[in-house]
């Protein structure tokens, strides 16, 4: 009976160690299986890619005039009202005469004085030259003496000078009537160009204060708004990618879910320099992109988001950016560190491609992760040119982030989510 027990208890300590050693084998089977790393991958494709250069901004008319008072005194007119619609030449405003007119009487009667006064020098310039005629025909004929003769010579003169003297004084009357005269024109202001008042600051009966030397007080403002532009900064990264005539797409925050065609016409060669001396300091450029097909909705000052195409590559191929990273090692074939991150423009490979540490994506070998050096073109949000290293067709490593920049090295083992994981993974 003891020996029936025995044996039944090596029976049982045999049977869990064999079920122990099962379970180990299948832990050990289970944690090699997930050495293998869960990764996406994508085909090498043709695609067209179209560089472009982001950039916010607002929205400015081409043309746009401030009309400010010339002179001082009270409105007592105001024809428009912001918004309507003017012509060249239509009157705007009036300022209260009065003084100017009170003025412009007292300047007239100033010039019609010294007009009177010049001819009456000229008369009397007229009557010295004919004494002079007269004294010197006696002088010729020896009836009248050296002496007389000089008498009248020298009253000619006399009166010559009086009457260009007296011509001075008719001729400033008139200018500073003349000059009072545009003074009270003044008074009165017309439309300098076809537009639309997009701005009034003053109301019937406020008094506004100018001068002919300086501008006054800002009355309104006046814009054709059948040219308009898109005012917008770029960064001194990308400035040097724009040039005139590239296209735009513009989209206008208040009017969502449509975009504007654009054409650069004008790009800056004068810094803008916001938070300068701090470690936050930024340079920008400021570019004007010409609207194609202006919008009676568009308004200046409104907002505007901007994507400047610099550079447009047709049927290259391509990869999504996030399969492109670098490794140092990348020349021996050997993935021992990650240097940055994906690749997400265009500068950004121009600095690679001046750098000694090369651009590398990652193939699907049979199972396994090949490392291949690659050369990279331009790209845009979603891909990037594939200049060197790859052939249409083959299948990259499109994530996740994780895998392509940390865990991957030439010869990893992996295994494809067909549940294609985020690339932020």
């Amino acid at each position: 009976m003891a020996k029936r027990k025995s044996k039944k208890r090596v029976f049982l300590t045999i049977s869990f160690l064999v079920i122990l050693l099962l379970v180990i084998t299948l832990i050990f089977a289970l944690r090699a299986k997930d050495e293998s790393i869960k990764v996406t991958t994508t085909k090498v494709e043709r695609r067209t890619i179209v560089q472009s250069v982001s950039a916010v901004g607002r929205i400015q008319p081409e043309i746009q005039v401030k009309i400010s008072s010339e002179t001082s005194g009270e409105i007592i007119y105001l024809g428009v009202r912001e918004g309507d619609t003017v012509r060249q030449g239509e009157i705007l405003v009036r300022i209260k005469p009065d003084i100017f007119e009170t003025q412009l009487e007292q300047f007239k009667s100033a010039a019609e004085a010294a007009k009177l006064e010049t001819e009456v020098l000229h008369t009397e310039k007229v009557r010295a030259e004919n004494e002079l005629k007269r004294a010197t025909e006696l002088y010729k004929k020896e009836f009248v003496s050296k002496q007389d003769f000089e008498n009248a010579k020298a009253a000619f003169e006399r009166a010559v000078s009086s009457y260009n003297a007296g011509l001075s004084r008719y001729e400033q009357a008139v200018a500073a009537y003349r000059q009072m005269q545009r003074s009270f024109e003044r008074t009165t202001i017309k439309a300098p160009i076809n537009g639309i008042v997009t701005s009034l600051t003053v109301e019937k009966g406020e008094k506004v204060v100018g001068t002919a030397q300086m501008s006054g007080t800002e009355i309104m403002q006046i814009a054709d708004l059948s040219i308009m532009n898109a005012i917008v900064e770029v960064d001194e990264n990308d400035i040097v990618n724009v040039k005139v005539g590239d296209t735009a797409d513009i989209e206008v925050d208040a009017i969502p879910d449509e975009i504007f065609k654009g054409v650069v016409v004008e790009t800056g060669h004068s810094a803008v320099v916001s938070k300068f001396g701090t470690q936050d300091e930024v340079v920008n450029f400021k570019v004007k992109i010409r609207f194609l097909q202006p919008d009676f909705r568009l308004r200046p000052g409104m907002s505007c988001n901007v994507e400047i195409k610099t550079q447009r590559r047709e049927n290259v191929l391509a990869v999504p950016l996030q399969c492109v990273t670098v490794r140092l090692d990348a020349g021996k074939q050997k993935s021992t560190d990650v240097v940055s991150n994906e690749v997400e423009k265009s500068s950004n490979q121009e600095k690679q491609k001046k750098s000694s540490i090369p651009s590398v994506v990652f193939l699907n070998d049979k199972g396994k992760a090949k490392m291949v050096q690659v050369k990279t073109g331009i790209s845009d949000k979603g891909y990037i040119e594939i200049t060197e290293g790859l052939e249409e067709g083959q299948e990259v490593i499109s994530g996740s982030f994780m895998a392509i920049t940390k865990l991957l090295k030439d010869g990893s083992p992996i295994k494809v989510d067909t549940s294609k994981i985020s690339f932020t993974d």
